[in-house]
Formats: C-alpha cells, structure tokens, sequence
C-alpha cells in the first residue's frame, strides 16, 4: 500500500502560520466579529446556568488565575477557563454552526484563543487572526470527514480548530504549528450522539474538553512533546470517522471561506429543528396558527438527522432542545421559540406536552438527499375542524443562503446578554467586539468589559 501524503497538512500549517487577520477582506473581518460577538453572548447567557456556576465554583477553587469568565465577574487559570466558556457556549444552543463541517465551530476555537491571548497579553489582531483560523482549519476539517453515527460532532474535530487557533496565537511557524495539530487528534473524545437525544448534560461538556485540549496541545509542543506524522488524518481517517478526503481539506484555502457561509441561529433548539420551525413561521405569516386544542395532528417530513429527533417528552432542558414534537408544539403553545420556549416552565406546560404526542415526524429520503446544501423540512398541521395548513423550507433561515439581518443579530446579542448584564453594557460589549473587525478595540478594553460582574437578579 503506498504511504498516504500529508501534503495537506503541511498546506493548513503554512496557512495557519501565516494568516494576518488586517490583511483580510472587510467582509471577512466583519463577519469574524459577528461570529465572535455571537459566540460571546451564547457564552455569557449559558453562564448564568445553575449547572455552569456550580462547575465553575468547584473548579476555580483549585485554578486560580486571570483568563476572564464572561458574564461570571470572575477569572481562572487558562485550562480551566476554556473548559467553563466552552461548555457555558454550548448550554443553550445558540452558538453558530456549520453546514458543511456538520458542527460549531466556532465555540470551538474561541475560549481557546480567549484565555491564551489574556495569560500572552495578546494583541486584538493577533487575537482575531487566530480565530480565523482556528474556524478554517475546525471547519475544514469536519467537513472532508463523515463521522461515526454514533458520534456527536462536538468534541471531535473541534479540538484540532482550538489547537490551530492557539498555535496561530502563539506565533508558531508551520513545522511547530504542524506538532501541534498533531498532537491535538489525540487528545479529542469519544463523544456520543445518544448524550444529546436523552438530555445527558456532559454532553455540552464536549466543546469545554475540545477548548481546553487544544491549549493543552499547545502546552505539550511548546514543551517539546510530538504527536503521529498525520494526527488529523489518522483520527479521522481510521478512528471516528467513516471517511476522510485530504484533498477537500484544503480545496479553495485562503479563497472560499467556511466562515462565510456560517449560520447564526434564533430559534433556541438544535439545527435539526430549525427547518420545521421555519416552515411553522410561514405558516404563520400567512395566516394564524391554530390553537394547541384545536390541532389533531402534525405531521413533519424532514431530513434523517432530523427524523431522529423523535421524543416527545424529553426528560429536561436540553432534551427539549432535541427534541423535533416537542419544538413544534412548544412554538405552538408559546407563540415563539425563542430561549423562553424552552425552559424547564415550558417543557412542564401540559398543552405543549400533550400536543408533542401528536406531532409525528419521519424522513423523507429525498429531503436527506439534500443535505448539506439545504436543510428541507415539510410541516402539515390537521385541525379538528378538518382545516390542513401546509409550510415547507428547504435552506433554513440563518445560513448564508437566507441570512439573518444584522438588526436580528444584534437583538439576540441583546437578549442574551442581558440575562446577565444591564442594557447599557450589553451594547458598550457588542459595539466594542464588532469594533475588532477594523482595529478600533484595543484587546485589553474589551477583556475588561467582559470582565464585568452579573447584574443582581440576573436571569437564571
């Protein structure tokens, strides 16, 4: 058998090393900050989590240090801070993603990159160069792979994205930042689909291990230690995955961006939910959605990671969030599916419950064919009174094909971080982190605005 080139690696190192985040195009900078500034405010708002301020409690007792812990007021050792800000990011499922990597990577990359350029004294556009590349390369990744069914895309792939954002932070040149890629494939997890399906909440821990990984990754280089001639390519070419093409990783580098063709998210669930909501909301732009008592029955047809959303009484949080029947009845029942529609209220509502029994979804393999172009769903909502009212989407609305409007945007911003801050600093946080876009933000101002302590009665 010929050996297999690593040609590719040495292509993502080279680039890795040598990106210069000034140098980009406005539109990449621009959206940069908004992924950052979205990334950031999924980070603050999960903060507020009972689970996540106990973890952090324990935690920071024995790591003490000074790597920020937006919206906690508090600070912690680099490790330990990008394991808190990365599971936080993950709570409420509002963080970005990915069509083609299948995942998100952003709140892969930035705890990572976060508590290093705080303990480095980093500037802001080596900062920001760092995040850029840490969601290519993640992205990248993800996306010339086809992971295990059985695995969650968090935790995997996303740990290399957080090493790479971390050796471009630290200045390596390509042959250090290859070690570090290296020696990152085998420190990722052995992640489990089934976590998210039945609300087992070590899984939103998989984005927090990925963040700190990939700083240890960095740590173990600096100090000399090596990891195989092709990490990436073996983790993902023979471990988790089911196939692995080189080439695509690095097809279009440096000209077709991942990051232009993210997507940012409204709805408060899983992306898999988001194509049946979306044909629930054009329903209900042509005319009112019937009451939870007058429905008999929903029918939804969508794509096979869709279709396995299928529980219609999730057992908590963030099982309702994967759940397809429960997000249905639950946009019915609240009016919306903003974070409100799924709190442990609302998965307690009995008329969002008994609904859920009545919403029914199967795959459509045409829809499946889609994917990952579009997300397609179709949505028949049957009346008691024999009325049949019929939405269908095919790219959700998010993706670069049908993006959010920046008002939008800056409104869930807003929202989610005024679970924890007053308006007024919300605002003085989004306008100094869009401001990283075109070098007006000097990285220590904006550390220490996000430095601030919750508000009293912050919203938990």
């Amino acid at each position: 058998m010929p050996p297999v080139t690593t040609q590719y690696l040495d292509s993502l190192s080279a680039f890795g090393a040598a990106l210069d985040f000034p140098s980009l195009p406005l539109a990449i900078r621009e959206q940069s900050a908004w992924i950052v500034a979205d990334t950031l405010a999924a980070i603050v708002a999960g903060s507020a989590e009972p689970e996540v301020r106990a973890l952090t409690e324990r935690l920071r007792a024995g790591a003490p240090g000074r790597a920020v812990l937006p919206g906690q007021g508090c600070s912690s050792a680099p490790l330990t801070a990008a394991l808190i800000n990365g599971t936080a990011g993950t709570f409420l499922e509002m963080d970005e993603g990915n069509r083609f990597s299948r995942g998100h990577p952003a709140v892969h990359v930035l705890p990572a990159a976060l508590a290093l350029a705080e303990a480095r004294e980093s500037n802001a556009e080596r900062f920001m160069s760092a995040i850029v590349v840490g969601y290519e390369v993640g992205s990248r990744l993800g996306a010339a792979a086809q992971l295990r069914g059985s695995m969650h895309p968090h935790g995997t792939w996303g740990t290399i994205g957080a090493a790479a954002a971390c050796a471009r932070l630290a200045g390596l040149a390509p042959d250090a930042f290859r070690e570090t890629l290296n020696i990152s494939a085998s420190l990722t997890t052995a992640t489990s689909k089934r976590t998210m399906l039945e609300g087992g909440l070590i899984r939103n821990t998989y984005s927090g291990l990925s963040n700190h990984n990939g700083l240890l990754a960095l740590t173990l280089a600096e100090c000399g230690f090596s990891g195989e001639r092709d990490g990436p390519g073996s983790l993902l070419g023979a471990v988790v995955s089911e196939r692995f093409d080189r080439e695509a990783v690095i097809q279009g580098l440096g000209e077709h961006w991942h990051l232009m063709q993210n997507y940012f998210k409204l709805h408060s669930c899983c992306r898999y939910n988001h194509g049946t909501l979306d044909a629930i909301d054009q329903i209900a732009e042509r005319e009112a959605l019937p009451a939870a008592e007058e429905i008999e029955a929903i029918l939804v047809q969508s794509y096979r990671l869709a279709a396995e959303l299928d529980d219609p009484r999730p057992r908590n949080t963030l099982a309702a969030k994967f759940s397809v029947p429960f997000a249905v009845a639950t946009r019915i029942v609240q009016g919306h599916s903003r974070l409100p529609a799924f709190t442990w209220d609302a998965i307690r509502d009995p008329r969002a419950l008994a609904l859920a029994e009545r919403v029914r979804i199967i795959e459509d393999p045409s829809m499946s064919a889609r994917l990952p172009a579009e997300r397609p769903a179709r949505v028949e909502i049957r009346t008691r009174g024999g009325q049949t009212l019929i939405g269908e989407v095919g790219v959700n609305r998010g993706d670069d094909a049908s993006p959010y409007s920046r008002d939008e945007l800056r409104t869930k911003f807003i929202d989610l971080c005024t679970r924890v801050w007053p308006l007024d600093h919300a605002e003085q946080v989004l306008s100094a982190t869009l401001g990283l876009a075109h070098g007006t933000t000097p990285l220590s101002v904006w550390l220490e605005l996000l430095a601030a302590p919750p508000h009293d009665g912050a919203r938990a």
